[in-house]
């Protein structure tokens, strides 16, 4: 189980309320950054964890920041991600995100209240009719229980989405559980509420996935599909053909002219599918069946961005995440400053010129397969597929 590290309002030391009904989770180090999986890493058949990394001591006890106005989050806020991808545009009022994620989060609206008011963002209520939250029948209200993982990642979708597109709409489609049969089911709720972009920070192996597909195609919406945070292994639904599969970098300032840097993040999935025919818009040589990643963002723990969010019992603080979650939501909320997709995934294969190129790194090893399945390259690879967004243009 993890604890807590508190520099603000929690005892250092304090178990993680909720984490009896986890298991014991492995600590992982980037760099100097140490962290941890929201979610159980071993899931059943047909079932999905969420991709989200939290930062941690080297015990696994997560840094969490209290929630005073004079505390100062760690990590890249939407000021710096906006920077990093050139996104200028804040979107508007008449698109919709949604955010799918398993389990209850009784705090959504607090919590993202806090971090869009840390960071000057307009308020987003359900009051105003911005922010509204469905269970997975779409009902406002019943909703399931709560899950202090999957409420991290909530948290995390929540923010990101935010960050990049913060006068989209938001939604939050909260599946009774993290099973294939319900995520595809409140997937189906957001696009039937209305949704222009769906984000899914989740995945799990490909076998028995074919009966969901479906419900990840929709036309005329942007879903997008966390690629996984374990290396090379194909996930289900990024290996969809229907989504835009999102993998991970290691996003640093630099002195060049962009004013950022980015290489393979270790930890990103990518995967030739077993399932899922190749779509006519990917055109890699090495795997005849789909392939992901499709394009990439930041998910490097060790560069990893600020959210405010669960820490059990009831209390929310700043954490700071990382994890290919961190990068579906992100792409989601680029996608959300045009209004959604352009023939489904595909888009950004028609518009490499507004991605940035990531050409060094690796995600591990893929022996017996072509490189580019796990190492970066000129042009399309695995990990980071055709690279990161340089402006709104390739969305």
């Amino acid at each position: 189980m993890y604890r807590i590290l508190s520099t603000g309002v929690l005892s250092a030391g304090l178990v993680l309320a909720g984490a009896s009904a986890w298991s014991a989770q492995t600590v992982q180090r980037s760099g100097a950054t140490y962290h941890v999986a929201a979610c159980p890493q071993s899931v059943a058949p047909r079932t999905a964890r969420c991709f989200s990394r939290i930062v941690s001591d080297s015990a696994g006890n997560l840094i969490a920041r209290g929630a005073t106005p004079n505390t100062t989050p760690s990590g890249y806020g939407p000021t710096d991600l906006r920077s990093a991808y050139n996104v200028t545009a804040t979107g508007s009022s008449a698109t919709v995100i949604a955010i799918v994620d398993a389990y209850g989060y009784p705090n959504a609206e607090s919590d993202l209240a806090t971090y869009r008011s840390t960071f000057g963002l307009p308020a987003c209520t359900s009051s105003s009719g911005c922010f509204t939250k469905y269970n997975q029948s779409g009902v406002v209200g019943s909703y399931p229980s709560q899950n202090t993982g999957w409420e991290q990642e909530s948290a995390l979708d929540l923010d990101m989405a935010s960050a990049m597109c913060p006068n989209c709409k938001i939604i939050l489609v909260e599946a009774t559980t993290s099973s294939f049969g319900n995520l595809a089911a409140a997937v189906n709720t957001a696009a039937a509420k209305g949704a222009h972009v769906i984000s899914n920070s989740y995945g799990g192996g490909e076998s028995g996935s074919q009966t969901y597909e479906p419900s990840y195609n929709h036309a005329g919406v942007a879903i997008t599909a966390s690629t996984g945070d374990s290396g090379y292994g194909a996930q289900f639904p990024a290996t969809s053909p229907h989504v835009t599969a999102v993998g991970g970098t290691h996003l640093v300032r630099s002195g060049t002219t962009r004013g950022w840097t980015e290489t393979v993040w270790s930890g990103t999935g990518s995967g030739c599918s077993i399932f899922y025919a190749k779509p006519a818009w990917q055109t890699d040589t090495g795997c005849s069946l789909r392939m992901e990643a499709d394009v990439s963002a930041d998910a490097d723990p060790a560069t990893g961005v600020a959210v405010f969010g669960p820490t059990g019992g009831g209390t929310s603080q700043w954490l700071e995440f990382g994890g290919t979650s961190v990068a579906a939501p992100l792409v989601g909320g680029i996608y959300g400053n045009n209004g959604g997709a352009v023939n489904y995934g595909s888009d950004p294969y028609s518009h490499t010129a507004n991605l940035n190129d990531v050409t060094t790194g690796h995600n591990g090893t893929c022996a017996g397969q072509p490189a580019y399945f796990c190492n970066a390259e000129v042009g399309y690879d695995g990990p980071t597929g055709l690279g990161t967004p340089n402006g709104t243009a390739a969305f």
